[in-house]
């Protein structure tokens, strides 16, 4: 568990660290919970319950993703930056996406119907309307996880074992992906809470300390295995290099890491869980919104990051969701902002 917590989980009421306002009012108020720590699991800066399991659903897929490197099955299948990118992806089901994901499938002597994900409609507002003006159902490849389960077939194959299945933890792609988050968050999960992700994946809670280390791990392995330093040395340039491939047109987490030239590398999960990896710092994020609001999730990660000194003013001033997040209503007129509260601690 990393250091400098000094109120245990079951004390803790996390702070209001995000406020909503329409006109002359605060509407709505987002208590959540934040760690930033080192690779020696040194809280750096911390608010609210940092020791209480959460899941992180598509957050960590960044750490996940180190399967498909460390493996050699990126190399042994020519898998170039945007796909390693999508293995980390929650995308937005664009074009580019779609189809990046579908090559890459047919490299693997497979198609959508192998992706074990589910579909459902482009995020993506003019992908997904042109999707429905098409007269086509959204498959599989729609999907915002379908690029890391392209990954984890690419694993499987490379391996040698069946590919169906391979969403079951029993399954040797599972067993390899828990490995590695045991081993980033320094935890034995075996008696962990356990759910099912959206995707249909195995999830493990873990304590946002933890998660904060693994990010810190991922950015800056020097205390990992050679294989592992490589591994996330391919992701994290990949991503860099495809920072769309990530999510898309007008997500924060692709304008972060845009921005930033990779120096922020930021991950976005469901239920309010944010993750992310500042590189030169050496330094890991995670964060939890109690009720589990993304608009919150977003602010929070923003502040944290221009704190940091990674994002600075110019550069969240061009992005969707600077410090504060004009709130507009149907005719695109602004009406509110998302925001720190000013009695905020952070």
């Amino acid at each position: 568990m990393p250091h400098g917590v000094s109120e245990t989980a079951e004390t803790v009421t996390n702070p209001l660290l995000v406020e909503v306002t329409r006109g002359d009012m605060v509407e709505s108020r987002h208590r959540a919970s934040f760690a930033v720590c080192d690779t020696e699991g040194r809280v750096v800066l911390s608010a609210g319950n940092v020791e209480g399991p959460v899941f992180a659903r598509s957050a960590l897929k960044p750490v996940q993703a180190i399967a498909l490197v460390e493996s050699g099955a990126a190399e042994a299948f020519d898998l170039g930056d945007a796909e390693i990118a999508l293995a980390s992806a929650s995308h937005n089901s664009e074009p580019r996406h779609v189809e990046t994901v579908a090559r890459w499938l047919e490299l693997l002597g497979l198609d959508e119907s192998d992706l074990e994900c589910g579909a459902h409609l482009p995020y993506h507002e003019p992908s997904m309307i042109a999707l429905i003006r098409s007269g086509k159902e959204p498959t599989q490849l729609h999907n915002n996880c379908s690029g890391k389960h392209a990954g984890f077939l690419t694993v499987a194959r490379h391996l040698g074992t069946k590919t169906k299945g391979y969403i079951r933890l029993e399954h040797p792609v599972q067993q390899r992906v828990l490995g590695i988050v045991e081993s980033m968050t320094g935890l034995d999960l075996s008696g962990a809470p356990r759910g099912i992700d959206g995707c249909g994946i195995p999830v493990f809670g873990v304590p946002l300390g933890n998660l904060a280390l693994a990010m810190a791990r991922f950015a800056d392995p020097k205390d990992q295995p050679d294989i592992r330093q490589e591994a996330v040395a391919r992701i994290t340039a990949a991503i860099a290099a495809e920072p769309f491939m990530i999510a898309g047109s007008g997500t924060f987490c692709s304008e972060a890491i845009a921005a930033t030239g990779g120096q922020a590398l930021v991950k976005t999960g469901a239920e309010g869980v944010y993750c992310g990896a500042v590189p030169e710092q050496g330094l890991g994020i995670a964060l939890k919104v109690d009720d589990g609001a993304t608009r919150a999730s977003q602010n929070l990660m923003a502040r944290i990051l221009h704190r940091l000194g990674v994002l600075d003013d110019k550069s969240l001033a061009r992005m969707t969701a600077p410090l504060e997040t004009p709130v507009v209503n149907r005719a695109h007129r602004r009406v509110g902002v998302i925001r720190r509260p000013a009695d905020c601690p952070f």
